[in-house]
């Protein structure tokens, strides 16, 4: 007769009535579900609890949002700054060139700037650099006076003049994209008395 030592306790108790350390009669007709712990009503400790964590939550909610909003401003502004250094190098560079655009304008009225030369190729060149980086000219004669473009260095009264015209341009005007760098100074006729 083998006796199976496996699954007896000594005391000759029930395994799987001491695991659960009490008593299997007692609360056999009150076990919980899912539904009855979630349905159940809550004390007054556990309703303040939660109170406090809404407020919270409805504190760093509103927190995160005016962050949000902060960095998006951030961003903006970091862009437009850096759009307007941009422009501002452009300018710096730009002005920089000038007076060499006017020594090759002068160059080329004196005869200097001659088709095919090395001269003339490196003025075209330091031209289309000018152009590419935006660089425009305007003023010229025959074009009417604007006292907001151009800069009058002298007037000279002209009979049969009806308004006041550009005759010659001394210096040219030169503007980068919108802003103008330096106006045009020009000579200006304007009608005899």
């Amino acid at each position: 007769m083998a006796k199976d030592f496996e699954n007896e306790v000594p005391g000759g108790e029930d395994p799987e009535a001491n695991a659960s350390g009490s008593d299997p009669q007692e609360g056999a007709g009150e076990e919980l579900t899912v539904d009855d712990i979630l349905g159940a009503a809550q004390n007054a400790d556990a309703a303040a609890e939660d109170a406090v964590l809404a407020d919270l939550e409805s504190a760093l909610l509103t927190d995160l949002k005016r962050l949000q909003a902060e960095y998006a401003n951030y961003r903006r502004r970091t862009e437009e700054q850096r759009e307007v250094e941009i422009e501002r190098a452009q300018g710096a560079v730009a002005k920089g060139l000038l007076p060499v655009l006017d020594d090759l304008d002068r160059a080329e009225k004196h005869g200097d700037l001659e088709a095919g030369s090395a001269f003339a190729a490196i003025a075209e060149k330091l031209r289309g650099v000018a152009e590419r980086i935006g660089l425009t000219t305007y003023g010229e004669a025959g074009e009417v006076f604007d006292p907001q473009q151009h800069e009058a260095i002298f007037q000279v009264p002209t009979p049969g003049a009806t308004e006041q015209t550009i005759i010659e341009v001394v210096e040219i005007g030169y503007r980068l994209g919108s802003v103008e760098l330096r106006p045009a100074k020009v000579v200006v006729a304007v009608p005899a008395e």
